[in-house]
């Protein structure tokens, strides 16, 4: 599979390391040399310098033979435009990350008629994940399939968690009438992400990864020494795009909404806008303003202004002052890793949410959805299986799967099915897997 990223900041850089672990051929182009220079370091891709606009450029590197165009520079216009002469010169699909949502709502254009089959906003992806987390509460990572029938869900391990120092065999056998399958555990001076077996350990500080069926959430609460936390009222830090449509999303489902701004003419004119929420002109960093506008009684803080060390320390702050959740937005993706250790319940990056977004369209084989999750180097997919694939060829325990993947549950007619060893994939089934890089081809293999 040919494909060509335009732009090699945060979005494309990410974009270009998934696509490093795997045999495809990927070109990145940018202007800044050094981003090139470090790519060409780093990665097994072929950097290319220049204007991705350049139509002598894209000819030299074979725009015609090109499956797939990605263009995800900084500008939504140089997107668009590189789209649009991308798919005039043979790409047969492209993606442009834009920042206007009314393009993504749009039904009255029809923009694969000038050449551009996909949009992706990062701003909209982090405001629907904010809003996911914040629905539920007490799992910093969450990620709904097929409308929440499987979830994949992610929390820190407590002292007053009842699995603590148990097996994963022993809490399944303590825990026989809950349905639920440990996918992943990422531990504190660990590097590598841990695909758990019957014999691996919970232990205090562990990140867990459960994948739960939708009537297994609540009982969920339990196994982790948590109860849920009803969200009703929330602040938002910083009138940002993602500020904005976060405020948008959470008033729909009748969330109370306080947002703070400290550009007075942009917090005036999101006053006009969101009718629904209260917007609040001053210096969110200002402890007397926060104070003032009951900070204590917020039941969550979500902080997405342009600055992330601001967003760290203002969550940082909230919960010092009893605020039980916390989400700040970072553009550091170094930070992704550290949200726990510093006592903020889920730091998240939009380019890097819109990266693994994007990624779906370049995979092989029925891939249905693909996620991220925020503490590890690896992702749940959502397979559809194939008439006569692999997998239906053998129960699970005698299919030779990847010790690096871990197959979380099956959806089957719109039913979660529980995929322990003696269980059986058919064509047509919707299977959650978690994987780690160095085996999603092998796995795809299995797929298809």
């Amino acid at each position: 599979m040919k494909i060509i990223i335009a732009g090699a900041g945060d979005v494309g850089f990410h974009l270009a390391k998934l696509l490093s672990y795997e045999s495809q051929d990927t070109y990145i182009i940018d202007y800044d040399g050094d981003k090139l220079n470090y790519i060409n370091n780093h990665l097994d891709v072929i950097a290319k310098k220049g204007d991705a606009t350049s139509i002598k450029l894209l000819k030299e590197i074979g725009i015609d033979s090109a499956d797939l165009l990605l263009a995800v520079t900084e500008s939504q216009n140089t997107n668009f435009t590189i789209s649009v002469i991308g798919k005039s010169l043979g790409a047969k699909k492209t993606i442009a990350r834009i920042s206007n949502p009314e393009f993504l709502s749009n039904k009255t254009v029809d923009f694969k008629k000038f050449g551009v089959d996909f949009m992706i906003s990062p701003e909209d992806l982090a405001a629907k994940e904010i809003k996911q987390l914040l629905n539920q509460s007490s799992f910093n990572d969450t990620v709904a399939f097929e409308n929440g029938v499987f979830n994949v869900m992610g929390t820190m391990l407590g002292y007053k968690s009842p699995i603590l120092d148990l097996t994963v065999k022993e809490a399944k056998d303590k825990f026989c009438l809950v349905d639920f399958i440990t996918i992943a555990i990422k531990r504190e001076g660990v590097s590598q992400t841990i695909i758990p077996r019957g014999d691996t350990t919970y232990k205090l500080n562990d990140q867990v990864y459960f994948s739960v069926p939708n009537y297994s959430i609540d009982k969920l609460y339990g196994i982790i020494g948590k109860e849920h936390i009803d969200i009703k009222n929330v602040m938002i830090l910083g009138g940002s795009r993602v500020g904005r449509k976060t405020a948008r999303k959470l008033c729909k489902d009748d969330f109370k909404v306080k947002l703070v701004e400290k550009n007075k003419d942009k917090a005036f004119a999101l006053a006009e806008e969101l009718r629904n929420t209260l917007v609040i002109y001053g210096d969110g960093r200002d402890l007397e303003l926060l104070e003032e506008e009951n900070i204590r009684e917020m039941d969550a803080f979500v902080a997405v202004t342009g600055d992330s060390e601001t967003n760290i320390m203002s969550c940082l702050v909230a919960k010092s002052k009893g605020v039980k959740k916390t989400v700040a937005l970072v553009e550091n993706m170094d930070y992704i890793n550290i949200s726990q250790t510093i006592g903020i319940d889920t730091l998240i990056n939009k380019k890097l949410i819109a990266a693994s977004n994007i990624f779906r369209h370049i995979r092989k084989g029925e891939i249905l959805a693909l996620a991220n999750l925020h503490n590890v180097d690896a992702e749940v997919f959502e397979f559809e299986v194939q008439p006569n694939a692999k997998v239906t060829k053998k129960i699970i325990k005698e299919l030779r799967f990847p010790r690096e993947a871990i197959i979380g549950g099956v959806i089957r007619d719109g039913k979660a099915l529980m995929s322990f060893g003696d269980f059986q994939l058919q064509s047509g089934d919707k299977a959650i897997v978690f994987c780690l890089p160095e085996s999603i081809t092998i796995v795809e293999d299995l797929f298809n």
